[in-house]
């Protein structure tokens, strides 16, 4: 099986159950998995590394077309994704989420 930080997100008609989900999330640590998304909150040292990362996340977003909702301080970035046309939780969810843990652990 192709691991989730190697798909690409699709255009979803159907959700996925919350224990399916939790069944893909091995590469998803850390991550609050639910009916209605997948939400992490990343902690970093100062300002300009917190920006760096929601800049990375913005672009990540960008080129798999799935925008997640951010929010961010100082020093700490609340990330979480959704799939609006299927209302809650989706596949694609997932697999930004494990990008986004693929990035941070190059």
């Amino acid at each position: 099986m192709t691991r989730l930080c190697e798909r690409r997100c699709e255009h979803r008609t159907t959700g996925i159950d919350v224990a399916a989900a939790r069944g893909l999330a091995a590469e998803l640590p850390g991550w609050d998995i639910s009916a209605t998304g997948v939400t992490k909150e990343f902690k970093f040292p100062d300002y300009p590394a917190t920006v760096m990362f929601v800049n990375a996340v913005a672009f990540l977003a960008q080129r798999e077309d799935h925008h997640p909702d951010i929010a961010f301080g100082y020093n700490r970035c609340r990330v979480t994704f959704s799939t609006h046309s299927v209302g809650g939780l989706s596949e694609n969810d997932l697999i930004c989420a494990a990008q986004i843990e693929a990035t941070l652990a190059r």
